[in-house]
């Protein structure tokens, strides 16, 4: 039985968290930590645990948290996890951490695009990034902490890894529009452009001179494709609350025909079982994967530009956040990756 502490507890990514790993047969959820809701049952907070046995409430303790756990996922905002991860790490614990703050290799590029120093860069190293579908499994035998990829990198990265990596299309150059619900912007986020009033009947883009995610997403397909991958990224927010739709558009070295294509997705992704490659001419929607941990794909060529295109739909908090971080879990612990994570999505 794995231990597992949440920090973070009463955020739509921590309590994301406690509704997959309460179904999980080989964990216990043995310590759950909110700064703010410290001495509180978590069920004061966030009534729909109702009915569950959970830990109350506490303030932040790394030792409290070595005594009693395993692994701990840090779903706090950007700067905890430097700031606290070296400590937990010292005491033995494993670290997955659903934040930026060790996605990133080079801390120069985290200064740059989060406006603030990263004070534990001797981590950023050891970091494994954890996109289970593009790392080797034998790197998460030994990792003692885990970069949980972000939600648009995922969706972004799942669409164009298999073109990248066989080398079919141009590195650069490379568009990438997304779509994402309104809970990508985290619950402690208090502001007028988060109102209901301002969100419904609204659709409009943001970051569009620079979003964050753009350095990850292009570190990843990097990786993935061994040569430098520069992509233009524009993220919008739809009046929805969970769900991200990527469509994203890469020219093609020499001419590549639908079927070609289908046919090289469906056996890249063929031994993952959270990836499903529709039917040609079948394209993925938010509200088919919503509560999943699928990233559904479909695609087409576009003879007449050379163009391939993508579309992927993932839900933010959980193939985005939460359920990927809990399939980082199982990889790292040795259990099945589906584990606690076989839930179909929702529809209505």
């Amino acid at each position: 039985m794995v231990r597992v502490g949440i920090v973070g507890a009463t955020g739509y990514t921590g309590s994301e968290l406690i509704r997959l790993l309460s179904h999980h047969l080989q964990v216990a959820i043995t310590a759950l930590v909110s700064r703010s809701e410290a001495g509180n049952p978590i069920q004061s907070v966030l009534p729909q645990f109702q009915g569950l046995c959970l830990p109350t409430l506490s303030a932040y303790d790394p030792d409290m948290l070595a005594q009693a756990c395993d692994v701990v996922f840090l779903a706090g905002e950007t700067g905890f996890a430097m700031e606290h991860a070296p400590d937990l790490l010292a005491r033995g614990l494993t670290v997955i951490d659903l934040s930026a703050d060790f996605r990133l290799k080079d801390p120069a590029v985290f200064a740059e695009w989060y406006g603030k120093p990263h004070t534990a860069p001797t981590l950023l190293n050891e970091a494994l990034y954890g996109l289970p579908e593009l790392t080797p499994t034998e790197a998460y035998r030994t990792a003692r902490l885990i970069a949980n990829p972000g939600c648009y990198p995922t969706a972004a990265a799942l669409a164009l890894a298999p073109l990248l990596k066989v080398g079919l299309a141009e590195p650069t150059g490379i568009i990438i529009d997304a779509k994402s619900g309104v809970s990508g912007a985290g619950r402690s986020r208090i502001s007028v452009e988060y109102l209901f009033t301002e969100l419904n009947e609204n659709f409009k883009a943001y970051g569009v001179e620079r979003h964050r995610h753009t350095p990850e997403i292009e570190q990843t397909l990097s990786t993935v494709s061994g040569q430098t991958v520069r992509v233009r990224f524009t993220p919008h927010l739809v009046p929805m609350t969970r769900g991200i739709l990527c469509t994203a558009y890469a020219r093609l070295h020499t001419p590549v025909s639908t079927e070609q294509l289908h046919a090289l997705y469906r056996e890249f992704y063929a031994q993952q079982p959270f990836v499903v490659v529709r039917p040609m001419g079948n394209y993925p929607a938010t509200r088919e994967v919503y509560g999943s941990n699928r990233c559904d794909i479909g695609l087409t060529v576009d003879a007449r530009t050379q163009t391939a295109v993508i579309i992927s739909a993932i839900d933010n908090l959980v193939k985005g956040a939460a359920g990927q971080a809990i399939q980082n879990m199982n990889l790292r612990f040795g259990l099945e990756p589906t584990m606690g994570l076989s839930q179909a999505g929702m529809s209505p």
